[in-house]
């Protein structure tokens, strides 16, 4: 039976096949574009997740300040220090902390070969800050236990740091002078994402020990942490911690400033979702406005096959025979118009490729462009949409067909 119905819809559509066209036509511009706007979404969220990635999420630095809350007899004011006690004592005592790493700042420092000088920024380090921050080496080696230990004069080099100190000129084995002070370049990391006139590719790296030629380095500048679990529990650890070590309140946010990388990013997926939401019922609407154009053919369908429809009616169809040969008919042209705008929507997103979004204000940064990602689940949420489009779109008009009195069908010219 809904095999003889399909075949009398299949055969409609061909008797008016200009008009069947142009309407899967236009069911496939909707169900494409509803495709294309999530893929968009994806793309969108995908780029944020990616300039995040590049610097590594499960991480939280925490830096020393000043309390702004009175604590026993001690009056708000007093500056927080960092020692490596603090360090050891947060690897002990934070659930969840996988490397937990000091680091030493030092900006504006004279940095010059034979032939150049600058004023950059240089940071001591230990071996795990490479794990923490994601810090992948393009040429040579990072630093290592052994240079901390021994207090090795060496040092690992931004990719920009390298391109103007010796242009094309191999790098590794050569020797810098930063504060007068010679250091051996033993490495070069790899270029990462950079903003405007943003140092990161210009920061010079030393052992944390080999940091006290340059500064005094009695106190910790920051320290910096890798985790598993929750981000929120892990921060609320710390500060109860450092509170701890240091005799502050853990609400006293003034006292430690933390950078919670994730709660950044989940700040970021709530807006990603937000737009992806938003362009799903853009996309929806459009898909509709197609639904509307077909309800329109099928009225007219309806309308100049009144006497066919009395006809079946005088020789035994009922009310569902005639409500499934309409319906039928809609739902095949949804699906063909579906199939195209699927294929239409894959042949669109190949030859755009990607749509210019973080390179645009960043170096290094094509890796975190708009590419337009069409999933799985996109064609899946998609789809439903253009079903529940199809069946409302076909049932109003197969149920103005199935409704048609027969005699008065029959009179119909």
């Amino acid at each position: 039976m809904l095999r003889d119905i399909f075949s009398q819809a299949l055969e409609a559509m061909r008797h008016n096949l200009r008009r069947t066209a142009i309407t899967i036509l236009g069911m496939a511009w909707g169900i494409a574009t509803v495709v294309l706007l999530l893929a968009y979404g994806a793309g969108f969220g995908r780029a944020f997740e990616t300039i995040f990635a590049q610097w590594g999420t499960n991480m939280i630095g925490v830096f020393p300040g000043r309390t702004s809350e009175q604590v026993g007899g001690t009056k708000a004011g007093v500056p927080v220090r960092f020692q490596m006690d603090d360090v050891e004592y947060l690897q002990e005592t934070v659930p969840g902390a996988i490397h937990v790493a000091p680091i030493y700042y030092k900006d504006s420092c004279t940095v010059q070969n034979e032939l150049h000088t600058y004023t950059w920024s240089v940071q001591g380090i230990v071996p795990e800050i490479a794990l923490i921050q994601n810090m992948p080496v393009a040429e040579g080696r990072f630093i290592s236990a052994s240079d901390v230990q021994q207090r090795e004069h060496v040092a690992v080099i931004g990719s920009e740091a390298k391109t103007k100190l010796y242009s094309g000129a191999y790098a590794l084995g050569q020797t810098i002078r930063v504060n007068g002070v010679d250091f051996t370049v033993v490495g070069v990391l790899q270029a990462k994402m950079q903003e405007g006139d943003d140092n990161v590719n210009r920061i010079i790296y030393i052992p944390f020990s080999t940091m006290g030629d340059l500064k005094d380095t009695k106190y910790i500048d920051g320290i910096w942490m890798s985790y598993n679990g929750n981000h929120e529990a892990v921060q609320q650890a710390l500060r109860n911690a450092l509170a701890t070590q240091h005799g502050f309140h853990a609400s006293d946010h003034n006292a430690v400033y933390v950078a919670d990388i994730m709660q950044q990013l989940s700040q970021f997926r709530i807006i990603s979702l937000g737009l992806q939401a938003l362009l799903l019922f853009i996309g929806a609407l459009t898909l509709g406005i197609a639904g509307i154009g077909l309800m329109n053919i099928m009225l007219v369908s309806v309308q100049q096959r009144t006497r066919e429809i009395g006809v079946e009616k005088a020789l035994g169809a009922r009310r569902h025979h005639i409500l499934l040969q309409f319906l039928a008919e809609a739902m095949v042209i949804t699906g063909a118009g579906g199939v195209a705008g699927v294929l239409l929507a894959y042949a669109v997103a190949k030859s755009i490729g990607s749509i210019t979004f973080y390179s645009a204000i960043a170096s290094n940064g094509q890796a975190a462009d708009i590419h337009l990602l069409i999933s799985p689940l996109s064609v899946v949420a998609a789809t439903v949409i253009l079903v529940v489009v199809g069946t409302v779109s076909g049932m109003i008009p197969a149920i103005q067909a199935a409704n048609l009195d027969p005699i008065e069908a029959l009179r119909y010219e």
